[in-house]
C-alpha cells in the first residue's frame, strides 16, 4: 500500500519516462527503470514542480530509487512546513 507522496512520485516519474505506473514500485531502482542521468535531471525538475520544492543539486545526485525519492521529498515538504501539497 502507498501512500499519497509515494503515489504523486510513481505518477511523476512515469509520465517522464513514458512508463506505465503500475509497473514502478517503491523499491524500484532508477536502474531497473532504465533512468540515466539526463532522465534523472528531467525527473526532478517534475519532482520540483509537482510538490512545490527546491531539490539541491547534492540531494538530487543521491537519489536512485523510487523509495530515496519518496523520502527526500517528504523530508523536503516537512522542512518546508507543509503537508503534501494538493497538485494544480
Amino acid at each position: 500500500m502507498t501512500d499519497e507522496i509515494t503515489e504523486r512520485v510513481i505518477r511523476v516519474i512515469a509520465e517522464n519516462q513514458h512508463i506505465e505506473p503500475d509497473t514502478i514500485q517503491p523499491e524500484s531502482t532508477f536502474l531497473e527503470l532504465g533512468i540515466d542521468s539526463l532522465d534523472g535531471l528531467q525527473m526532478l525538475f517534475g519532482l520540483e514542480e509537482e510538490f512545490d520544492v527546491d531539490i539541491p543539486d547534492d540531494a538530487g545526485k543521491q537519489f536512485d530509487s523510487v523509495g530515496k525519492v519518496t523520502e527526500g521529498i517528504r523530508l523536503l515538504l516537512e522542512r518546508k512546513g507543509t503537508a503534501a501539497p494538493t497538485p494544480a
